[in-house]
């Protein structure tokens, strides 16, 4: 038997090492490995002009650029990249695999209009980023300061220098290329849509050597063309002149009336870098000292809150309950005209509270958008969302937000079946209500927004098209889903209360403090737990910086939701003991009040992060996309605090037994 528990001990071994060691070769879920020939041809393509001034991006052609000869064609795009404002383009910009060229002559500009010379200025002025992609791989750009290399995506269309604007007119490529290794894993890899994209082993074609894209460098440069020189050149053509990029110097100003000549170079430099790692340039973890301060931090005011429950279960709770259990019926009798606190209030604390619809409604918001942070964040940080594969995240949080919409219903129409007492009656209006409620407020915040953005001819703007299809994607499929939970909800047994319910409400006595004072107070402690995380995910939102640490944004998750269960059942508990029975509410705002600090935080970063945002549209546009997060993350947390404390105050009295 021992010989039996060993073998099985080292297959165990094995097979965990073998799953490890395939994690190094193993590839993002939604990346494949593209293998080029020496000579085959690479396409650069063009994103939208994005800036950390005003936060509205621009279609790369809405500047006076080169264009391709074949014309500006849209790559395939999926719902989430349009929602976040990327617009894929071809651009004229073409590569041979591991053929170094220079002096590419791409193409001269008509003399610039007195609307383009103002454009160019503005998004000069506005620090605008171009925004290359080669084999999925934006262009990264490298700066020094202070002996330390600062790494930048894409590079800015302009400088202004005294007075005179000077835009970037010569671009140096490098491009980082890993030799193809065959391996085992091509074969398993080899399935369907990307089968013709990855060699097979074996075959007769291996001797032909292949490399794979593994990085992509740009340098931009400003350099004084002659355009004059070039009239008759064609695109790709040969530079007459030869052309020293020095990115420390800028020599190409802008004037109206004058055209701009448009050169670059490229070369390729073989790389220890592998394709699985390729990523890693750009989802380098930075300030891991940090995020792990900031879990700690969390731990300590879980571990304090717990001390605090801790207390009141065995200490109070478990104290009172015994020594009552104990006594026989004379002393019962006697002892019930001498309760306080909690259990005075056990003829009231079930008693329905005011606007018990809309919470119902809001709790079960509360429950659908909950479920698709945790299930969204855990695939992310699982790997199956990675950047290589854009827009898939933000595709993904609509999926699971809709397919969740059964269990809104299922939670809103059951505890509204709680509230009146088994009464079926009113729940499909309830189950109605919960599928527009959260959904209606983001649609007027979005609608409001993008007006703003259309006004400003943004990419950032969704489509009519898309408008349409998000409305039918809500109408045909999310609500269909909350009125089926909805249905689950009315035919499931209502939650039977363990007391009973005076008809008189008790009159609560006067409070030393106003109580809501207290409940608003309570959302330090989760805001406390989430700050530090929150630094980092503003800054990838408004920062322009890749978030990937969705591991630690995970564990932080799970710690929110401890802390805000935590705080809603001392709070419960601390207003059951000076004899307020009205919890229901209290119990909500007391988890959900944290939304309001995240608000507060959120205006403190516009002003003293967020110092260059220019205009009142991007103002307008930043406060609003915070509103709607607050609202969302304000619904979670609130219905993360009734939950726990609904459970508590039926735990409470369910073990008391007084008539």
């Amino acid at each position: 038997m021992k010989m039996d528990f060993f073998d099985r001990f080292k297959i165990w071994v094995l097979a965990i090492s073998l799953f490890l060691n395939c994690g190094y070769g193993f590839y993002l879920p939604g990346s494949y490995p593209h293998k080029y020939a020496v000579g085959d041809p690479l396409s650069v393509k063009v994103n939208s002009l994005t800036s950390i001034d005003t936060e509205i991006p621009f279609s790369y052609y809405s500047l006076p650029f080169c264009q391709p000869l074949e014309g500006v064609k849209d790559s395939a795009e999926n719902l989430g990249e349009l929602l976040m404002g990327d617009r894929i383009e071809n651009s004229p910009y073409q590569f041979k695999m591991y053929t170094n060229e220079s002096e590419i002559f791409l193409c001269r500009t008509d003399p610039l209009t007195a609307d383009n010379f103002k454009l160019l200025k503005e998004r000069i002025d506005e620090m605008y980023q171009v925004n290359l992609i080669l084999d999925n791989l934006p262009a990264i750009r490298y700066t020094k300061k202070d002996e330390y290399f600062l790494r930048w995506t894409g590079y800015p269309v302009g400088i202004k220098v005294q007075d005179m604007y000077y835009v970037f007119n010569h671009l140096r490529f490098t491009v980082l290329v890993h030799k193809y290794e065959e391996t085992n894993v091509a074969r398993v890899m080899g399935t369907g849509d990307a089968a013709e994209m990855i060699p097979t082993v074996g075959n007769g074609g291996s001797d032909v050597p292949g490399y794979m894209v593994v990085g992509f460098e740009v340098v931009p440069c400003s350099i004084m063309h002659n355009a004059d020189s070039v009239k008759n050149l064609k695109m790709y053509e040969k530079y007459p002149s030869q052309i020293k990029c020095d990115p420390t110097t800028v020599a190409m100003p802008i004037k109206e009336g004058q055209p701009v000549v448009f050169t670059y170079e490229v070369a390729f430099e073989e790389s220890n870098i592998k394709w699985p790692s390729r990523w890693d340039a750009y989802l380098k973890m930075e300030g891991s000292k940090v995020h792990w301060f900031s879990i700690l931090n969390s731990l300590m005011v879980i571990t304090f809150l717990a001390g605090i429950v801790l207390v009141i279960f065995l200490r109070t709770v478990r104290r009172d309950l015994t020594r009552y259990e104990e006594l026989d019926k004379e002393a019962q009798a006697q002892m019930n005209e001498e309760l306080s606190g909690w259990k005075l209030v056990v003829g009231d604390v079930f008693r329905s509270p005011s606007n018990p619809a809309l919470l119902c409604i809001m709790v079960g918001d509360g429950v659908q958008i909950l479920g698709m942070a945790v299930v969204t964040i855990l695939f992310a940080a699982l790997g199956f969302m990675s950047p290589a594969s854009r827009g898939t995240l933000i595709t993904g949080m609509l999926f699971f937000y809709m397919i969740l919409g059964v269990v809104a219903g299922y939670v809103a129409v059951r505890l509204w079946r709680t509230i009146s007492s088994g009464d079926h009656k009113g729940w499909v209006s309830v189950a109605w209500k919960a599928a527009c409620f959260f959904p209606g407020i983001a649609f007027l915040i979005l609608t409001i927004l993008n007006f703003l953005l259309w006004g400003s001819h943004s990419t950032g703007a969704i489509p009519f098209s898309l408008f349409v299809i998000l409305l039918l994607l809500w109408f045909c499929i999310s609500v269909p889903l909350t009125l089926f939970g909805g249905f689950l909800g009315a035919k499931a047994p209502q939650i039977e209360y363990p007391v009973r319910t005076n008809q008189i409400p008790r009159e609560i006595p006067p409070q030393k403090y106003p109580s809501w004072l207290l409940v608003l107070g309570a959302g330090t402690l989760p805001f406390g737990t989430l700050f530090i995380e929150l630094f980092f995910i503003m800054s990838s939102l408004w920062m322009g910086r890749v978030y990937y640490v969705f591991g630690f944004l995970f564990i932080v998750l799970i710690l929110l939701v401890v802390v805000c269960a935590e705080v809603s059942l001392v709070l419960t508990y601390m207003h059951l003991c000076v004899e307020d029975w009205r919890w229901w509410w209290k119990s909500f705002f007391a988890s959900g009040s944290v939304a309001i600090y995240i608000f507060l935080y959120s205006v403190n970063y516009l002003v003293f992060d967020l110092k260059s945002l220019s205009g009142p549209v991007s103002a307008t546009l930043y406060l609003g996309y915070s509103l709607f997060m607050v609202t969302a993350i304000m619904l979670a947390t609130g219905t993360v605090g009734f939950l726990s404390s609904f459970w508590f105050v039926h735990y409470l009295f369910s073990s008391v037994k007084l008539d």
